[in-house]
């Protein structure tokens, strides 16, 4: 039995099975996860990974639970491992959107079913299934760049670690001190690289891809952040024009508009950030067939 916690727990070949049933999920309802139920556990706030979660079960025939954690024996001193050993016995896997990515190892560690993680503050790999596949949808050629400027965030630890599974070089352009983390930047380390210049980062990348400045929990450090990014590591016009004349933009959302990224750019004509969005209800079926009905990830 196997846990989807940073992605590294895959290889290309599984990748590439998680992405091939995305597409066949994507054109057509299969109710192939009747009477499977998934609990997920709400430390943050959240819009997509709530939502696509819970329509891909309903579209698969089976049943999501959405526990936030004030509602829960969690926030009354119950411990980590004693609701993930009771949660086990009613579903069939678990996932959790936390601040500690610890806290989603300690679910895991002691789980008798398989534990998604939804979202920590080290690793997103379920956004990154949606990248991936929307990366596939729109650019067809081989030894592609991806550009990642701003922050390197959870966002871009489990990018960085998706690009090196998926054969596409990724270029990380951040400040100083604003690197991904060590982990990822090793497992992938023939295909990434860190730029602290964000022209150099872009110029002439397949794909352009930025996150917020001040992601969740870093509220505290809003001013000190706004200063480090601003105006350098803004895709605005100027600085996307830099990147190949066909090249798209990503961005997870939400987005704070002004900030990491201007009107123009992501309400133009290659911005693929809606589609993005979609795509996190169809990689988040294939995962979740994957995982329920094969007993794991890898077969």
């Amino acid at each position: 039995m196997y846990n989807l916690l940073t992605l590294m727990e895959i290889d290309k070949k599984e990748l590439e099975h998680l992405l091939e049933l995305s597409i066949i999920l994507k054109s057509e309802r299969r109710e192939l996860l009747k009477n499977k139920i998934f609990t997920m556990i709400f430390q943050k706030a959240s819009t997509r990974t709530r939502v696509s979660f819970e329509v891909a079960m309903l579209e698969l025939g089976g049943h999501a639970i959405a526990l936030n954690v004030s509602d829960i024996q969690l926030s009354r001193g119950e411990s980590i491992e004693d609701t993930a050993r009771t949660l086990a016995l009613y579903s069939h896997a678990i996932g959790a959107r936390v601040y500690s990515h610890s806290d989603v190892e300690r679910l895991a560690k002691v789980s008798r079913v398989p534990v998604i993680n939804m979202l920590s503050d080290l690793y997103h790999p379920c956004q990154t299934l949606a990248d991936l596949l929307t990366i596939r949808e729109y650019k067809k050629e081989k030894d592609l760049t991806l550009a990642w400027i701003g922050d390197g965030d959870n966002v871009c630890n489990s990018l960085i670690i998706g690009c090196h599974l998926a054969g596409i070089k990724i270029r990380v352009g951040c400040p100083e001190g604003y690197e991904p983390c060590e982990d990822a930047i090793r497992f992938a380390r023939e295909s990434v690289e860190i730029i602290h210049n964000s022209k150099e980062a872009i110029k002439d990348a397949d794909i352009v891809y930025t996150d917020s400045f001040v992601s969740m929990g870093k509220e505290s450090e809003r001013e000190e952040r706004l200063k480090a990014f601003l105006p350098n590591y803004q895709v605005n016009e100027e600085l996307f024009s830099l990147a190949k004349k066909d090249a798209i933009f990503m961005h997870c959302l939400p987005a704070k508009r002004g900030e990491e990224v201007t009107d123009a750019v992501i309400d133009g004509e290659r911005s693929v950030v809606w589609r993005q969005a979609e795509n996190r209800l169809h990689t988040q079926k294939a995962l979740l067939v994957r995982l329920l009905r094969n007993e794991g990830i890898k077969d």
